[in-house]
């Protein structure tokens, strides 16, 4: 067609032009390569195709295989995936993460989270994001020592199993002997809480509390973390009460008394903890500790008492701090009582007696090195 042929061709009207295009299913007036209208998807069939996609994002993220997190980390120097079970259900991230990756200072943890370290699910979270069975925690290469077995000869395994004093479904109490850690760190290849788990062959064993290496007696072990959640959360509401045997220098005037003193960690210069009473510290906690005296003692000319105390409040090195801040150090406590003059080799503090809601009463005897201190030997 010549421009003179196109320029007396008369114009489409606009009206036209919408109606030969508004009908698509009209053979004349559709548009060439236009698609046809689609039949929208079956809902059912959306919904099981977003499942798949959210169970196939939980695996697609490794090309390994992840293990079950509970198992130990074995090498820390890799990217390691582990597998939520029903162990840690509902545990905060943080939480998870801490009990994984011991050794590891806590702020260290709490950065690795910020700068997209940890991953759950090939996703960022947060400190407080609670985990989910079958969830899988992604956690970079940290620099921390990698962990091996310990090896427990098999006399040894039947000592610790032999202390077992109670055992259910979910708990395990074991009265430990002085001298031995409740878990591994600082300088400790293995503690309780690791022989436990080798002498038993059970993968899920968390200690519910803490004492002191040198502190013999009764320390409970969860088998199951509902146990372990219900006695932790009895002993933030204070509804478990803990009673401690000590022999402690000097005879304690008052048959009974509470401490009520505030408490303050702090470092020596060479980097070891301590703790002392500290009433003006913004940072020093409040604590209460019950006190009873049991029996007044001669011992080669020194004057002991046996006394029975209830912390009130868990401080570290609470019972302790509390009775040299009234002059009546523990026996054999190279902390707080340095100038011992009756040279004894063991801390002289023994976790006797437990009160939890809903169990009988567990207790352990004072154990033979202390009282063989004690004879018979009354003021």
């Amino acid at each position: 067609m010549t421009r003179e042929q196109q320029k007396q061709r008369p114009a489409r009207r606009p009206n036209e032009q919408r109606q030969r295009s508004s009908n698509p299913q009209d053979g004349k007036g559709a548009m060439p390569n236009q698609a046809p209208n689609r039949t929208p998807r079956d809902k059912s069939t959306a919904d099981s195709t977003n499942i798949k996609a959210k169970t196939q994002n939980k695996t697609s993220h490794s090309s390994k295989q992840p293990q079950s997190a509970d198992d130990e980390i074995l090498d820390f120097s890799k990217v390691n995936y582990l597998t939520v079970t029903r162990q840690q259900h509902d545990q905060r991230v943080d939480n998870f993460l801490l009990s994984r990756l011991k050794g590891l200072p806590r702020s260290h943890v709490y950065n690795m989270i910020r700068s997209d370290e940890i991953r759950v699910n090939g996703k960022r979270c947060k400190p407080h994001d609670k985990l989910e069975r079958n969830d899988i925690v992604r956690i970079a290469p940290v620099k921390l020592a990698t962990r091996e077995k310990p090896i427990i000869s098999a006399e040894f395994a039947q000592g610790l199993l032999e202390r077992v004093i109670y055992e259910d479904d979910g708990l395990l109490v074991l009265n430990k002997p002085a001298g031995l850690a409740v878990h591994g760190g600082s300088g400790e290849s293995f503690g309780v809480i690791e022989a436990m788990r080798e002498a038993t062959g059970k993968k899920y064993l968390e200690l519910v509390h803490r004492i002191d290496k040198d502190t013999s007696g009764l320390l409970m072990i969860a088998k199951k973390r509902s146990t372990l959640k219900a006695l932790q959360e009895h002993l933030r509401e204070k509804t478990m009460q803990k009673i401690y045997l000590a022999l402690v220098d000097g005879w304690v005037g008052k048959d009974s008394q509470v401490i009520d003193k505030p408490l303050l960690k702090f470092n020596l210069p060479s980097g070891e903890r301590r703790v002392k009473v500290h009433a003006k510290s913004e940072d020093s906690k409040p604590s209460q500790t019950q006190v009873k005296v049991i029996q007044k003692l001669d011992i080669n000319g020194q004057k002991v008492t046996l006394i029975e105390a209830k912390p009130l409040t868990g401080r570290t090195h609470q019972i302790r701090v509390h009775m040299a801040s009234i002059g009546h150090p523990l026996l054999g406590d190279d902390k707080y009582n340095p100038q011992d003059k009756l040279n004894v080799r063991r801390l002289c503090l023994h976790a006797h007696q437990l009160e939890i809601p809903e169990y009988d009463v567990i207790s352990a005897p004072l154990p033979d090195d202390m009282q063989s201190l004690i004879g018979t030997k009354t003021a």
